[in-house]
């Protein structure tokens, strides 16, 4: 999500030097390697979405500025990310030739369908466009009166597809747009579970909700190759830096069951993490590769984390 309305100040050369510092160590079960994506050109960063092949080495990376990236991953005999080979970073198309208005380039989520094509969604101008292929014309599905009255900068942060192409997607914040907020992370001074939108056979419905824990909200999704729907959760603590969280659920019709807080890491290990994709490693086991939103500020990183995941 847009943070340089909200963290500006905050996210200072005095802050991010002391994230910086504060990244060492890796005392997580799970953890296995954290790589620094870095690049020279001028339109690099703002990743708020990631999506990986079934191999974990094909990569589409989605800016919040309405843009994305294709490349590849190259690892070690371990399986450690060593590199990323990316081609030039381009603008998403609105529904004809044209680039989307910048207005409605806010995109934050990220979905690979089962058929290869992709779903992205939108946080300002709520709404979930397809493409059959990244750099192809959009194709807008419909929006619910529901999307209209999200607060500013707190639409649908995150987006998921199961294995039957159907959507689901969540805003960061649970108010409406005529709620005033604090200054803070997503503004997030409203109560109450997450909403989780449903799309299927052309029509959204909103079955279920994602149960509020602590004061984390929620950066991005995933289904899994189990079936079972992830959740990347964030909160910002001032000079201390980020501190995110990992959730998982069964999906029934009813709700989310089952949760089990995968991982939770303390302020300022990672940067500002926003992207999932959850997938199998050579060895079968499931593995989550997340990536780190460095705002377009040169002081933070662009990370992409990965931890393995009990099965």
């Amino acid at each position: 999500m847009p943070q340089r309305s909200r963290l500006g100040l905050a996210l200072s050369a005095l802050l991010l030097w002391g994230l910086q510092g504060s990244a060492g160590s890796h005392p997580l079960p799970g953890f296995i390697a954290s790589f620094v994506w870095d690049d020279e050109a001028e339109d690099f960063g703002g990743y708020s979405a990631i999506e990986l092949t079934a191999d974990g080495l094909g990569l589409v990376a989605l800016t919040d500025r309405g843009a994305f990236v294709e490349g590849r991953l190259t690892r070690d005999a371990a399986g450690r990310i060593t590199g990323v080979e990316a081609g030039p970073v381009t603008r998403l198309l609105a529904d004809g030739p044209a680039p989307l208005r910048k207005w409605r380039a806010d995109s934050e989520g990220l979905a690979l369908a089962p058929d290869g094509s992709f779903f992205v969604s939108f946080e300002n101008a709520a709404r979930v466009l397809h493409y059959p292929q990244m750099g192809a014309e959009a194709e807008n599905l419909p929006i619910p009166d529901a999307f209209r009255n999200f607060p500013r900068n707190a639409g649908l942060e995150a987006l998921a597809v199961d294995a039957s192409g159907t959507l689901y997607t969540l805003p960061e914040r649970t108010g409406t747009r005529g709620d005033r907020s604090l200054l803070g992370d997503g503004g997030n001074d409203d109560e109450g579970p997450f909403p989780v939108f449903r799309y299927r056979g052309g029509v959204w419905d909103q079955p279920f909700a994602l149960p509020r824990s602590g004061a984390m909200v929620p950066a991005g999704a995933d289904i899994g190759p189990d079936g079972r729907l992830y959740i990347i959760e964030r909160q910002f603590h001032g000079f201390a830096g980020f501190s995110s969280r990992l959730r998982r659920f069964v999906l029934s019709e009813t709700g989310l069951m089952e949760e089990e807080v995968l991982m939770t890491s303390p302020p300022g290990l990672h940067d500002n993490l926003e992207g999932i994709s959850v997938w199998r490693d050579a060895e079968g086991a499931l593995r989550a590769t997340m990536i780190a939103d460095d705002n377009f500020n040169p002081l933070q990183r662009t990370e992409i984390v990965e931890y393995r995941l009990p099965d």
